[in-house]
């Protein structure tokens, strides 16, 4: 008789395994029995991706805007808050279809038109995979310098970037387990040396730094704390397409209302690197302002720092660039899989993670990318956020119900199904998402990068991701009235403040077989 495996049994054989094998799944629905992962472990590898250096250089934002440090604190926190709030409720959708949060948007958008949100995950991701690598690189480079007199060149910072992205490949290619053992040890050793980097730089802060003297009576300080504000929103919202990615893991019974706890606890923890950023940044605007003038943070940092920290920040650069790295890289490899069904996860990862690389290289050797991707950052997160707030909303008119299965159909190579819409597309989220990201990226106000028609509307303050969670919570329910969606779609309560079309339901078949004449 052969042997059985309890659902005991598989869970204890999927935590032991994948660490020492490549993942096995993919963007396909995780059956219950594998579901290993606890909410402690979801919490862990979103905070493993916060817990970092581009999180500290994000902090230093508000002081090379100009404000004073208390200023800069309160424009963080409101940010950390309230993007924390909005994030939360993604964290719960991997849970319920098993899959990444750009797969389980077919639910909203379509199963065809969640490439959207495949799209803006895999720009966001790689994006983040480089800006994380050359901070990493280019501190651990500096470190290394300072700490042990170490000769620098090109080539120096060549063979950091290269150690840094392949470390990083092996690790997404290996997968989940991997990841997040990567990030149990990185995330209480990033707090213990942000932790000592407080008590090095402790003597020499002055937390009644002025910055430039602006005044809550002046137009500039409503610029310049609206901008920091934005820039520490941005930071949970560019988390949301990749929540799923780690919560597919965690068993579909656990509390949603844990899920989103975990997730804010998270990006709550990530005032710890942010505050650093602000403290020691306010030092380096007194001591060596020259490299906050040229956004060289990672050499202000060491330029001040005393000569004890500097071995410890050479470990905490290393550490930065794997956590933060992996967190974005595997959620680029598994969004690419599900846009092209016939390659597996690994050969997903491994193919973007090339190109990455390559982009990395380029960007830093052969053109001046590094700010203009920075920025390019924030025109993605502009129009990601009104995926989010269409996801969320769409969760709360279905009361959480979705249909694992017909979710899988794009994968599958076939059509038809309770998502399929339109020729795959939902008309009511599809038009909310493109106007409500073209109306925000108008008013987008980045000097010097792109400043949008509408980009003066509030006297020369970005308001674009203020606008980009508005302006789709007015137009989406609004085109869910225009467009009502199959009663099939909702659960057995049918929907919540919307109406529903007795519309037929297209059977699944295969696309193959649909196309023969």
């Amino acid at each position: 008789m052969a042997a059985t495996t309890s659902p005991v049994q598989s869970q204890a054989l999927n935590r032991s395994l994948p660490i020492a094998s490549v993942e096995r799944r993919g963007t396909e629905s995780i059956p219950d029995d594998e579901r290993s992962a606890s909410v402690f472990d979801f919490m862990r590898i979103e905070w493993g991706g916060l817990n970092s250096l581009v999180t500290a250089v994000l902090g230093s934002f508000p002081i090379v805007l100009g404000l004073s440090f208390w200023q800069a604190l309160t424009a963080t926190v409101a940010g950390v808050l309230l993007g924390a709030a909005v994030l939360a409720p993604m964290a719960i959708f991997g849970a319920l279809t098993g899959t990444n949060n750009a797969v389980s948007s077919s639910a909203h958008f379509g199963v065809v038109g969640r490439i959207v949100g495949s799209f803006l995950s895999l720009l966001t991701a790689i994006a983040f995979f480089s800006i994380s690598v050359w901070s990493s690189g280019d501190a651990v480079v500096g470190a290394a310098r300072a700490a042990f007199g170490a000769e620098v060149s090109e080539w120096t910072f060549a063979a950091a970037y290269a150690v840094f992205a392949f470390s990083v490949l092996i690790v997404c290619i290996y997968g989940y387990q991997f990841m997040l053992f990567v990030n149990k040890i990185s995330v209480i050793a990033a707090s213990v040396l942000f932790v000592a980097g407080f008590v090095a730089f402790g003597s020499a802060f002055d937390p009644g730094y002025p910055g430039a003297g602006l005044r809550t009576d002046q137009l500039q300080f409503w610029q310049a704390f609206a901008a920091a504000s934005l820039i520490a929103l941005a930071n949970p919202i560019s988390f949301g397409a990749f929540l799923g990615d780690w919560s597919r893991y965690v068993p579909r019974t656990v509390r949603r209302g844990s899920l989103m706890g975990a997730s804010i606890a998270a990006q709550l923890l990530s005032l710890i690197p942010f505050t650093f950023g602000l403290v020691t940044a306010s030092i380096i605007a007194q001591r060596a302002p020259e490299f906050l003038q040229r956004l060289d943070y990672a050499g202000g940092l060491l330029a001040v720092a005393p000569a004890w920290y500097f071995a410890p920040f050479f470990v905490l650069a290393l550490l930065s660039g794997m956590s933060t790295g992996t967190t974005s890289l595997y959620g680029t490899g598994l969004d690419f899989s599900s846009v092209f069904p016939r390659w597996s996860r690994p050969k997903a990862t491994l193919f973007i993670g090339s190109i990455s690389v390559v982009l990395i290289f380029v960007g830093r050797f052969y053109f001046n990318l590094i700010e203009s991707i920075t920025a390019f950052v924030s025109l993605i997160v502009v129009t990601t956020a009104p995926w989010i707030v269409i996801m969320i909303i769409g969760y709360l008119t279905r009361r959480g119900h979705y249909l694992p299965d017909a979710i899988q159909v794009f994968n599958r190579g076939q059509i038809g199904g309770a998502y399929w819409f339109a020729r795959g597309w939902n008309p009511a989220a599809t038009l909310a998402w493109g106007a409500s990201a073209l109306l925000s990226l108008l008013t987008v106000n980045i000097p010097g990068f792109f400043v949008g028609w509408l980009g003066q509307l509030a006297g020369g303050i970005d308001v674009s991701l203020l606008a980009a969670l508005i302006i789709p919570a007015i137009l989406y329910p609004a085109f869910l009235y225009a467009f009502p969606e199959p009663r099939a779609v909702f659960g057995p309560k049918g929907p919540r403040w919307i109406p529903a079309a007795d519309l037929p339901i297209a059977p699944i078949v295969d696309r193959e077989r649909a196309a023969a004449p």
